[in-house]
Protein backbone atom coordinates (compact mmCIF):
# COMPACT_ATOMS: atom_id res chain seq x y z
CA UNK A 1 0.00 0.00 0.00
CA UNK A 2 1.63 3.67 -1.04
CA UNK A 3 1.66 5.36 2.31
CA UNK A 4 1.99 8.84 0.35
CA UNK A 5 -1.74 8.33 -1.65
CA UNK A 6 -3.01 7.13 2.02
CA UNK A 7 -1.99 10.22 3.41
CA UNK A 8 -3.46 12.00 0.34
CA UNK A 9 -6.34 10.80 0.75
CA UNK A 10 -6.25 11.36 5.06
CA UNK A 11 -5.73 14.86 4.53
CA UNK A 12 -8.16 15.36 1.51
CA UNK A 13 -10.72 14.32 3.96
CA UNK A 14 -10.05 16.15 6.94
CA UNK A 15 -12.30 19.06 6.19
CA UNK A 16 -15.53 16.73 6.14
CA UNK A 17 -14.49 14.52 9.94
CA UNK A 18 -14.64 18.66 11.35
CA UNK A 19 -17.43 19.30 9.63
CA UNK A 20 -19.70 15.75 10.38
CA UNK A 21 -18.04 15.47 13.86
CA UNK A 22 -20.14 17.24 15.65
CA UNK A 23 -23.37 15.48 14.04
CA UNK A 24 -21.60 12.36 15.43
CA UNK A 25 -21.75 13.80 18.76
CA UNK A 26 -25.32 14.68 18.32
CA UNK A 27 -26.10 10.67 17.43
CA UNK A 28 -24.14 9.54 20.43
CA UNK A 29 -26.04 11.72 22.87
CA UNK A 30 -29.78 10.92 20.96
CA UNK A 31 -29.01 7.31 21.24
CA UNK A 32 -28.42 7.60 24.52
CA UNK A 33 -31.07 9.10 25.15
CA UNK A 34 -32.98 6.72 23.71
CA UNK A 35 -32.13 4.16 26.03
CA UNK A 36 -28.90 2.88 24.03
CA UNK A 37 -25.61 2.20 25.57
CA UNK A 38 -22.62 4.14 24.98
CA UNK A 39 -21.06 1.09 23.12
CA UNK A 40 -24.33 0.07 21.45
CA UNK A 41 -24.31 3.82 20.36
CA UNK A 42 -20.72 3.67 19.18
CA UNK A 43 -21.51 -0.15 17.42
CA UNK A 44 -24.31 1.00 15.78
CA UNK A 45 -22.12 3.88 14.06
CA UNK A 46 -19.15 1.20 13.27
CA UNK A 47 -21.86 -1.16 11.62
CA UNK A 48 -24.62 1.00 9.58
CA UNK A 49 -22.47 3.93 9.09
CA UNK A 50 -24.70 5.99 7.86
CA UNK A 51 -25.08 9.54 9.97
CA UNK A 52 -29.01 10.45 8.58
CA UNK A 53 -30.52 6.96 8.70
CA UNK A 54 -28.86 6.65 11.95
CA UNK A 55 -30.54 9.60 13.05
CA UNK A 56 -33.69 9.18 11.70
CA UNK A 57 -33.24 4.78 12.67
CA UNK A 58 -32.88 5.98 16.31
CA UNK A 59 -35.59 8.24 16.23
CA UNK A 60 -37.88 5.85 14.89
CA UNK A 61 -37.57 2.88 17.08
CA UNK A 62 -38.37 5.17 19.98
CA UNK A 63 -41.66 5.60 18.81
CA UNK A 64 -42.97 1.82 18.58
CA UNK A 65 -43.69 2.31 14.43
CA UNK A 66 -43.69 -0.81 12.33
CA UNK A 67 -40.48 -2.26 11.17
CA UNK A 68 -41.70 -1.79 7.57
CA UNK A 69 -41.53 1.89 8.10
CA UNK A 70 -38.44 2.30 9.56
CA UNK A 71 -36.85 0.45 6.84
CA UNK A 72 -38.48 2.44 4.10
CA UNK A 73 -37.60 5.53 5.80
CA UNK A 74 -34.03 4.57 5.90
CA UNK A 75 -34.19 3.48 2.21
CA UNK A 76 -35.49 6.80 1.64
CA UNK A 77 -32.68 8.78 3.05
CA UNK A 78 -29.83 6.12 1.57
CA UNK A 79 -31.37 5.56 -1.68
CA UNK A 80 -28.87 8.00 -3.56
CA UNK A 81 -26.20 5.39 -2.77
CA UNK A 82 -27.45 3.15 -5.36
CA UNK A 83 -26.51 6.11 -7.81
CA UNK A 84 -23.12 6.56 -6.18
CA UNK A 85 -21.87 3.35 -6.53
CA UNK A 86 -23.04 2.88 -10.00
CA UNK A 87 -21.34 6.07 -10.88
CA UNK A 88 -18.38 5.00 -8.85
CA UNK A 89 -17.88 1.96 -10.44
CA UNK A 90 -15.97 2.52 -13.32
CA UNK A 91 -13.05 4.53 -10.99
CA UNK A 92 -12.77 1.43 -8.76
CA UNK A 93 -13.23 -1.57 -11.43
CA UNK A 94 -9.48 -2.89 -10.97
CA UNK A 95 -10.06 -2.77 -7.18
CA UNK A 96 -10.24 -6.77 -6.13
CA UNK A 97 -13.82 -7.82 -4.70
CA UNK A 98 -12.91 -7.66 -1.15
CA UNK A 99 -11.55 -3.75 -1.78
CA UNK A 100 -14.91 -2.85 -3.59
CA UNK A 101 -16.79 -4.44 -0.79
CA UNK A 102 -15.19 -2.02 1.58
CA UNK A 103 -14.97 0.86 -0.56
CA UNK A 104 -19.06 0.39 -1.11
CA UNK A 105 -18.94 0.22 3.00
CA UNK A 106 -16.93 3.24 3.35
CA UNK A 107 -19.21 5.23 0.42
CA UNK A 108 -20.64 8.32 1.74
CA UNK A 109 -21.63 11.97 -0.21
CA UNK A 110 -17.82 13.62 0.31
CA UNK A 111 -16.26 10.19 -0.40
CA UNK A 112 -18.71 9.88 -3.55
CA UNK A 113 -17.90 13.43 -4.96
CA UNK A 114 -13.62 13.66 -4.26
CA UNK A 115 -13.68 10.05 -5.71
CA UNK A 116 -16.02 10.97 -8.90
CA UNK A 117 -13.94 14.06 -9.34
CA UNK A 118 -10.34 12.74 -9.00
CA UNK A 119 -11.19 10.02 -11.32
CA UNK A 120 -12.57 12.31 -14.12
CA UNK A 121 -9.50 14.71 -13.61
CA UNK A 122 -7.11 11.73 -15.16
CA UNK A 123 -5.68 10.47 -11.92
CA UNK A 124 -6.19 7.48 -10.50
CA UNK A 125 -8.51 6.50 -7.75
CA UNK A 126 -5.86 4.10 -5.78
CA UNK A 127 -7.27 1.85 -3.34
CA UNK A 128 -4.64 3.21 -0.60
CA UNK A 129 -6.73 7.00 -1.37
CA UNK A 130 -9.80 5.43 -1.23
CA UNK A 131 -8.76 3.89 2.16
CA UNK A 132 -7.33 6.88 3.66
CA UNK A 133 -10.04 9.13 2.83
CA UNK A 134 -12.70 7.04 3.98
CA UNK A 135 -11.01 5.66 7.27
CA UNK A 136 -9.97 9.15 8.38
CA UNK A 137 -13.94 10.10 8.58
CA UNK A 138 -14.97 6.49 9.74
CA UNK A 139 -12.74 6.16 12.96
CA UNK A 140 -13.09 9.45 14.55
CA UNK A 141 -17.18 9.28 13.65
CA UNK A 142 -17.30 6.05 15.59
CA UNK A 143 -15.34 7.98 18.59
CA UNK A 144 -17.08 10.88 18.35
CA UNK A 145 -20.59 8.72 18.60
CA UNK A 146 -19.16 7.21 22.09
CA UNK A 147 -17.97 11.15 23.05
CA UNK A 148 -21.56 12.09 22.36
CA UNK A 149 -22.92 9.30 24.01
CA UNK A 150 -20.75 9.61 27.18
CA UNK A 151 -21.49 13.81 27.64
CA UNK A 152 -25.23 12.80 26.40
CA UNK A 153 -27.12 16.09 27.16
CA UNK A 154 -24.56 18.09 27.54
CA UNK A 155 -24.01 18.73 24.39
CA UNK A 156 -27.52 19.70 23.15
CA UNK A 157 -28.44 20.51 19.31
CA UNK A 158 -25.06 21.75 17.12
CA UNK A 159 -27.68 24.68 16.27
CA UNK A 160 -27.06 25.98 19.75
CA UNK A 161 -23.58 26.14 18.33
CA UNK A 162 -24.18 27.46 15.90
CA UNK A 163 -21.70 24.34 14.16
CA UNK A 164 -25.26 23.23 12.24
CA UNK A 165 -23.89 25.00 9.34
CA UNK A 166 -20.59 23.55 8.88
CA UNK A 167 -22.15 20.23 6.84
CA UNK A 168 -24.32 22.04 3.98
CA UNK A 169 -21.32 24.71 3.56
CA UNK A 170 -19.33 21.69 2.72
CA UNK A 171 -21.99 20.17 0.83
CA UNK A 172 -22.69 23.21 -1.31
CA UNK A 173 -18.66 23.48 -2.13
CA UNK A 174 -18.96 19.69 -3.29
CA UNK A 175 -21.78 20.27 -5.85
CA UNK A 176 -20.19 23.29 -6.60
CA UNK A 177 -16.87 21.70 -7.77
CA UNK A 178 -18.91 19.96 -10.65
CA UNK A 179 -19.71 23.66 -12.02
CA UNK A 180 -17.95 23.47 -15.18
CA UNK A 181 -19.57 20.47 -16.46
CA UNK A 182 -22.07 20.42 -19.08
CA UNK A 183 -25.74 21.45 -18.57
CA UNK A 184 -24.65 22.32 -14.62
CA UNK A 185 -26.93 24.83 -13.51
CA UNK A 186 -30.05 23.47 -15.25
CA UNK A 187 -29.94 20.06 -13.60
CA UNK A 188 -29.15 21.98 -9.86
CA UNK A 189 -31.76 24.16 -10.65
CA UNK A 190 -34.56 21.29 -11.85
CA UNK A 191 -33.29 19.01 -8.49
CA UNK A 192 -33.78 21.75 -5.86
CA UNK A 193 -36.98 23.31 -6.92
CA UNK A 194 -38.59 19.32 -7.00
CA UNK A 195 -37.22 18.46 -3.94
CA UNK A 196 -38.38 21.52 -2.25
CA UNK A 197 -41.54 21.06 -3.31
CA UNK A 198 -41.40 16.83 -2.53
CA UNK A 199 -40.86 18.17 0.56
CA UNK A 200 -43.74 20.08 0.85
CA UNK A 201 -46.08 17.56 -0.61
CA UNK A 202 -44.60 14.08 0.74
CA UNK A 203 -42.25 14.98 3.37
CA UNK A 204 -38.35 14.23 4.34
CA UNK A 205 -36.81 11.74 3.93
CA UNK A 206 -38.33 11.40 0.63
CA UNK A 207 -37.58 15.40 -0.85
CA UNK A 208 -33.85 14.03 -0.94
CA UNK A 209 -34.43 10.73 -3.48
CA UNK A 210 -36.97 12.46 -5.60
CA UNK A 211 -34.79 15.85 -6.09
CA UNK A 212 -31.63 13.45 -6.84
CA UNK A 213 -33.81 11.43 -9.27
CA UNK A 214 -35.03 14.71 -10.78
CA UNK A 215 -32.23 15.75 -11.59
CA UNK A 216 -30.53 12.32 -13.15
CA UNK A 217 -33.58 11.89 -15.82
CA UNK A 218 -33.31 15.47 -16.94
CA UNK A 219 -29.53 14.74 -17.29
CA UNK A 220 -30.58 11.80 -19.09
CA UNK A 221 -33.18 13.00 -21.43
CA UNK A 222 -30.89 16.38 -22.08
CA UNK A 223 -28.13 16.42 -25.21
CA UNK A 224 -24.23 15.89 -24.36
CA UNK A 225 -22.50 19.65 -24.70
CA UNK A 226 -20.58 19.33 -27.60
CA UNK A 227 -16.51 18.99 -26.46
CA UNK A 228 -14.47 22.15 -26.60
CA UNK A 229 -12.85 22.19 -30.07
CA UNK A 230 -8.53 22.10 -29.71
CA UNK A 231 -6.67 25.14 -31.13
CA UNK A 232 -4.72 24.11 -34.20
CA UNK A 233 -1.20 23.55 -33.88
CA UNK A 234 0.53 27.09 -35.55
Amino acid sequence: MSRSEFAQGALKALPVIISAGPFAVLFGAVAVANGQTVAEAALMSATVYAGASQLVGIELFGQNVPMWVVVLSILAVNFRHILYSAALTPFIDHYSFPQKMLSFFLLTDPQFAEAVARGESGREVSFPWYLGFGAMIYLPWVAMTAVGGALGSVIGNPADWGIDVLLPIYFLGLVLGFRKRGNFLMIVAVSAVVAVIAQHLIGAPWHISVGALAGILLAAVLPLPAAPEKKAAL
